[in-house]
């Protein structure tokens, strides 16, 4: 079998090409940072395909290029796949240079060539491959231009011939930039009247020093209104009276014949705790969808320089950024792309503050108590609580940027790749992989803490008790004091943040569950205004579910998981009083 490396800097299509090539579902997007580990796919079952993370060079400073450069010397490796950017050769043809030092067959997959004919630019494919001496082909992969002959190169074997014997190793990054410039100069012709780009005319609005970060602060609330007034929230309230006002009723007339508890436990405990979380599906589903939209667009890795400034006010560079808006997916994923950056400082500080973005399945607690205390600023009240988690992550990361992690700041190296329109393919695919998580949660997770939950709350040292008398009673009795300064100390309220810690969508289930009524409607006889807010700080900021914590455990140790369980737990609770003190004066 045939085994080749596909490699190429960030932002140049290397996962797209994998995917047309294997057939692999994996997300693309359309910035830095997508892959993190070599990914294997299979091409006609004789072809091998290793998708190495997106790199720049081979100077082995970071975690990616390590990865890359030990692959390529201790693996078998057939040939190599160098896809590049055709409209910036000039900067992507240095690890070109570096490849060939492998003395591996390489094929030179120029994608984007659609954006270079609209800029008017002639590469001569011929000339580059003699100039070269490696094989060339031009491809267009987000519209799957020119890919099977791609295949049928790998196939065939036809890049056998394509070896280079001569030596090119460069003693200097100079050196090597001059013999780029020699070799484009032979091959590629520039129109006499430059043509700016589209993405030229988008960036001078977007990347204005005086419209980008109110540009960058209108696509946010754009993206909010959708999430929860135009779209997300009403889909959400659909959903939440089909379940509570036409399933749960019909439900009950149909086990009418059976006995108390097993009604109960199927209700209460399973319908109602899975079906409180599956109805802001909507909402969940809709913003992931924005955000796709961001990621594929190109616009997110200018987010990221756009915040380069903010971060450096922390001790991270503006790569950072990426990590933390995954935060507000999932921070399990958020984690492990830490590893992405350079340095151990930044990966590491990264990490220890992800966990303050409000991730996806904080989602349901919000909705769930601003629906029922400020119906009418949902999307406001929802959007202060991503701010705050913003502002304690930048305040924490101050604090260990001056205590902890006293180091030298890396600088920002990104790609900003050409705007394109995305493809739907890809943003349903991304919003749907992101769902399906979210449905496989409710399905596992969800569905067994709920029934624990009805089980302790329904069941005593006597056996079968009224919920005052339950196990669940006894537990939750013993957390009411480190709460009850809060302004939120009932038993009920304790044990559901506590069972959240398995995840944070069970919050809202054991809620329903422990309530027993439409959680929806008792919500405003069981919390004011300031005591839900008060309570909402502490489920943002207090430790991530227990996949977050093994994620922390395994990428950092043992020490740094319990520093961030504890430290949190501090934060979450000194800010939850303030608030509730504040807010009671007021």
């Amino acid at each position: 079998m045939t085994t080749a490396a596909l490699i190429g800097n960030p932002n140049v299509g290397k996962t797209s090409l994998f995917n047309i090539l294997t057939g692999s579902n994996q997300y693309v997007g359309n910035w830095a940072g997508v892959t993190v580990d070599k990914t294997v796919g299979f091409l006609d079952k004789s072809v091998e395909i290793v998708d190495l993370p997106g790199i720049y060079a081979m100077d082995t400073y970071s975690n990616e290029e390590k990865v890359s450069k030990n692959f390529l010397l201790n693996e078998k490796v057939d040939v190599i796949i160098n896809i590049v950017d055709a409209s910036n050769l000039d900067r992507n043809l240095y690890l070109t240079t570096q490849l060939k030092e492998f003395k591996k067959p390489i094929i030179l997959v120029l994608n984007m060539i659609d954006v270079i004919d609209k800029k008017g630019i002639i590469i001569n494919y011929d000339k580059l491959s003699q100039e070269l001496k490696v094989k060339v082909i031009p491809i267009v992969a987000a519209k799957n231009k020119n890919i099977d002959k791609v295949k049928e190169t790998l196939i065939k074997g036809e890049f056998l011939g394509s070896l280079d014997n001569d030596n090119y190793c460069f003693h200097s990054e100079e050196e090597a930039y001059k013999y780029i410039e020699e070799v484009l100069s032979k091959c590629v012709e520039h129109p006499s009247k430059e043509v700016k780009s589209t993405t030229e005319k988008v960036d001078k609005v977007l990347l204005n020093k005086f419209l980008a970060y109110p540009s960058f602060a209108i696509i946010i609330w754009i993206i909010f209104k959708l999430t929860f007034s135009w779209v997300g929230g009403p889909l959400q309230n659909l959903a939440d009276d089909f379940v509570n006002n036409s399933l749960i009723p019909h439900l009950h007339s149909l086990l009418s014949f059976t006995s108390p508890w097993f009604n109960s436990l199927l209700i209460d405990g399973i319908v109602g705790g899975v079906g409180s979380i599956i109805v802001f599906l909507p909402i969940i589903l809709t913003l992931f969808f924005c955000i796709s939209i961001l990621e594929d667009s190109g616009y997110m890795a200018r987010a990221a320089f756009l915040m380069d400034v903010i971060m450096r006010k922390m001790g991270l560079s503006g790569k950072a950024f990426i990590p933390l808006v995954m935060g507000f997916g999932c921070s399990v994923p958020a984690i492990m792309s830490a590893r992405t950056l350079e340095s151990e400082k930044d990966r590491k500080l990264t990490a220890l503050i992800v966990p303050f973005m409000s991730c996806n399945a904080k989602l349901p607690i919000y909705a769930l108590l601003t629906a029922a205390l400020f119906p009418k600023n949902q999307g406001l009240v929802i959007g202060s609580l991503y701010l705050f988690g913003i502002i304690i992550a930048f305040i924490i990361g101050k604090v260990f940027k001056n205590s902890l992690f006293k180091k030298d700041e890396e600088p920002l190296v990104i790609e900003l790749p050409e705007y394109k329109v995305p493809g739907l393919k890809s943003l349903l695919m991304h919003t749907w992989d992101k769902g399906k998580g979210f449905l496989k949660k409710a399905g596992t997770i969800i569905f067994s803490i709920s029934v624990i939950i009805w089980f302790l709350s329904h069941f005593g040292v006597s056996g079968m008790v009224s919920i005052k008398e339950s196990f669940l009673s006894d537990i939750g009795r013993v957390l009411v004091p480190f709460f009850s300064p809060l302004g939120f100390g009932t038993w009920q309220n304790s044990v559901s943040i506590v069972s959240g810690m398995a995840a944070k969508e069970v919050v809202v289930s054991t809620m329903s569950v422990l309530y027993g009524a439409s959680i929806s409607t008792i919500i405003p006889t069981l919390f004011t205004p300031v005591t839900a807010y008060a309570f909402l700080v502490f489920v943002l900021l207090y430790p991530p579910c227990i996949s977050a914590l093994a994620t922390m455990k395994k990428e950092y140790g043992t020490k740094m998981m319990l520093f961030l369980i504890v430290y949190q737990i501090c934060i979450a609770w000194i800010a939850a009083f303030a608030v509730y003190r504040i807010g009671s004066l007021l």
